[in-house]
């Protein structure tokens, strides 16, 4: 069984161990939810996700995609991604981090 309480430094260790250089772990997992931390570097080259997302800005500052839409972000904001959207973190300060939480069947809910 997984645990149900997973420390930041120990998620931040699990990054720093990552092959390939991925900037992103999900410690937690139950059904179709999923969460962690996403950290890109330099840019983030995401592409769009089959389940609807959350981003819970831990660090860092910067500016946010969704769509046709631009918007500054900063710690403690959060922001939603339906599924299937275009979207990415851009011109982002060095220190930026964020949960992330995933959910709900491919394509996203109603």
């Amino acid at each position: 069984m997984q645990d149900w309480l997973v420390s930041l430094p120990d998620i931040m260790a699990a990054i720093a161990n990552e092959p390939d250089g991925k900037r992103y772990h999900y410690p937690i997992r139950h059904g179709t939810m999923r969460v962690g931390i996403y950290a890109p570097r330099g840019t983030d080259p995401q592409q769009p996700h089959d389940q609807d997302e959350l981003y819970i800005v831990e660090t860092g500052t910067g500016t946010f995609m969704n769509g046709d839409q631009r918007r500054p972000f900063k710690p403690g904001d959060v922001i939603f991604v339906p599924a299937g959207a275009v979207h990415r973190f851009e011109d982002f300060s060095d220190d930026f981090r964020t949960w992330v939480v995933f959910w709900g069947p491919e394509g996203g809910e109603a």
